[in-house]
C-alpha cells in the first residue's frame, strides 16, 4: 500500500518551502532514511530522507516549486504499484510538534503547487555551470519539460555571438493597467523575480515588527580603544581571532540582568522576563540577515562564547542552521559595522523587546584629561519596545552598556 509523506514544519512556524532538487525520480527505488529531496526554507536548505523503503510513485511538486506545509510531498509504494491520488493510503505525518495549525488549506491545489514562475527550472549541474560562466539563467530559453533549461540550452546560449539579442523574458513590468497593451506590444523593459523563501520571511517579519511594535531608537557612541585592545590580547592568548560580538555580549549581559525588561517577551498584557540569556546574533546570510542564537551566554567563558559564535556564523552562512540555533532569542545584537555601517534604526525581532546594533569604529577627536586626543569611536543604536520601556529606562540601559564597552576590564569574563 502506498505511503504518503507530507511536507513537515521543519522550522518554527514554517508555512512553505521551495523544492530545490529531487534525488530520486518517479519509479526509482529508495531506502528508508535515504536522502530523497532537498528543500529551501526561510532559514536553511535541508535534505529530507525517505520515511520508508520502496518505490517513489509520486512527487508532490517539481523543482523550483513552492509547496505548503502539510501538502503531499511524496508517495512511496511497492514495485509495480501505482498511485491515483486516492485516500486508501498510509500516511507518514509530521511529528505532533511539527504540525502547524495554519491559515492555509493544504488541500488547495492552487496554494500547494504554486510554481515559482520566474525562477528558471534547471538541474543543479546546469545551475553550477551557468554560475561559473557568469550566465543568468533567466536569459536562457529552456526547451525541456515545463521550460526546463537543459545542458543543450545552456550550450546554445554560450555559443551565441556577442551582441545577439536575448530571448524575451517572461514577466514584463507594467506601471499602470492603461499601459498594458502598449507594454505587451513593445520590448520587455524588465522582469519579475519571485522573492526567495528567505526574503519572503524577512519581509513578513519586518512588516509585522514595524506595524505591531512602537519603536523608539536611542543613540550613543563609545571609545572603542580598550575593547579593541582587549580583543587583540584575547586573540593572542587564545591563538585565534576573537569575534567582537563575544566581547560585546559580555558587556551587555550585566545590563540585561540589571534591566530585565530588555530581555523579555510581551504577549497581550503579560510581560515575561526571561531568566535565560539567549542572545540572537544577526548574520549576513547572502540572501538577507539571519539571526543565530547563542544560548545561556552568561554561563560561557569568553573563549567558549567566541567558539560558539564562530560556529553559528558559519552555519548561518552555509544555510545549515538547526531549528535550535535559529529560534528563541531573548535579545538581539547586530554588528552592522562588519558591513561598513554606522548609526541605524534596527527593527526589533518579533517576540523580543529590544535590539542593539554597533557600527564601524572610526577615528574622532575626544577630550582626555583636559586635552584633545584621537580615539576610535564606535556608534551604538538601541531600538526598544515603547510599550514596555520608556525613554529614561532606555537611556539607563544604554549608559550601562556604553560604560561596560568603554572599560571592559571590569566586565565578568
Amino acid at each position: 500500500m502506498a505511503n504518503i509523506f507530507r511536507l513537515p514544519d521543519i522550522g518554527e512556524g514554517l508555512t512553505e518551502a521551495e523544492i530545490i532538487e529531487w534525488f530520486v525520480e518517479v519509479g526509482g527505488s529508495v531506502d528508508a532514511d535515504q536522502p530523497m529531496v532537498a528543500v529551501e526554507t526561510d532559514k536553511t536548505q535541508v535534505e529530507l530522507p525517505a520515511p520508508v523503503a520502496g518505490v517513489l510513485l509520486h512527487q508532490g511538486a517539481g523543482e523550483g516549486t513552492i509547496l505548503a506545509v502539510g501538502s503531499v510531498l511524496a508517495v512511496i509504494g511497492e514495485p509495480g504499484e501505482t498511485w491515483n491520488g486516492g485516500d486508501g493510503t498510509n500516511e507518514e505525518k509530521p511529528e505532533p510538534d511539527q504540525a502547524r495549525p495554519g491559515s492555509f488549506d493544504p488541500s488547495s491545489p492552487a496554494y500547494a503547487t504554486t510554481p515559482t514562475l520566474h525562477r528558471p527550472l534547471a538541474l543543479p549541474i546546469v545551475r553550477k555551470r551557468a554560475k561559473e560562466a557568469g550566465i543568468d539563467l533567466a536569459d536562457v530559453r529552456g526547451t525541456g519539460p515545463e521550460g526546463r533549461i537543459t545542458r543543450g540550452d545552456l550550450d546554445s546560449h554560450l555559443a551565441r555571438p556577442a551582441g545577439t539579442e536575448r530571448p524575451p523574458l517572461v514577466g514584463t513590468l507594467v506601471e499602470t493597467a492603461e499601459d498594458l497593451s502598449s507594454h505587451t506590444a513593445s520590448t520587455t523593459t524588465g522582469r519579475e523575480v519571485r522573492l526567495s523563501p528567505t526574503r519572503r520571511a524577512i519581509a513578513d517579519r519586518l512588516s509585522r515588527s514595524w506595524s505591531e511594535i512602537p519603536h523608539v531608537t536611542t543613540y550613543d557612541s563609545f571609545d572603542a580603544s580598550r575593547i579593541l585592545q582587549a580583543r587583540r590580547d584575547l586573540s593572542v592568548r587564545l591563538g585565534r581571532k576573537v569575534p567582537i560580538e563575544a566581547l560585546m555580549i559580555k558587556a551587555i549581559v550585566p545590563a540585561l540582568r540589571a534591566h530585565p525588561e530588555f530581555n523579555a517577551t510581551l504577549r497581550g498584557d503579560i510581560l515575561t522576563l526571561h531568566d535565560l540569556l539567549d542572545i540572537g546574533i544577526a548574520v549576513d546570510g547572502g540572501d538577507g540577515l539571519l539571526v543565530a542564537v547563542a544560548r545561556s551566554v552568561d554561563e560561557l567563558s569568553i573563549g567558549d562564547l567566541a567558539t560558539e559564535i564562530d560556529r553559528l556564523v558559519g552555519a548561518a552562512r552555509s544555510r545549515s542552521l538547526s531549528r535550535q540555533d535559529a529560534t528563541g532569542a531573548t535579545f538581539t545584537l547586530s554588528n552592522i559595522g562588519a558591513v561598513g555601517g554606522g548609526f541605524g534604526t534596527p527593527l526589533i525581532p518579533l517576540g523580543t523587546t529590544a535590539i542593539l546594533s554597533i557600527g564601524r569604529a572610526s577615528d574622532a577627536a575626544v577630550a582626555r584629561d583636559g586635552a584633545v586626543a584621537i580615539a576610535p569611536m564606535a556608534p551604538l543604536s538601541l531600538s526598544y519596545d515603547h510599550r514596555v520601556i520608556d525613554g529614561a529606562l532606555g537611556r539607563q540601559f544604554m549608559a550601562m552598556v556604553t560604560e561596560n564597552l568603554t572599560d571592559p576590564i571590569h566586565v565578568p569574563k
